[in-house]
């Protein structure tokens, strides 16, 4: 496996680590271990996530921040195949 590989294949699983966690606010655990895990998620991927929701203001309840940082993650996978692979 070559290092770009990792690298999208590392991208993606930050991708799916995005949707577990906007899928786990929407029922906001409150003890336990989906508390714990959500925590963690947050953890990992609020760090990203900050970053487009200081830029994109919340439409209503609607937070589109996710869908900008997913989409934002594929652009980079894809330039980095582009120009690297």
């Amino acid at each position: 496996m070559s290092a770009l590989e990792l690298i999208t294949r590392l991208i993606d699983f930050y991708e799916m680590l995005i949707v577990v966690y906007v899928l786990m606010s929407w029922f906001r655990p409150s003890t336990g271990f989906l508390y714990d895990a959500y925590h963690t998620l947050g953890t990992i991927v609020e760090p990203w996530l900050g970053i487009f929701r200081r830029i994109i203001p919340p439409l209503g309840m609607f937070d589109i921040s996710p869908i900008v940082a997913i989409v934002s993650l594929s652009v980079i996978s894809s330039l980095l195949v582009r120009f690297l692979g």
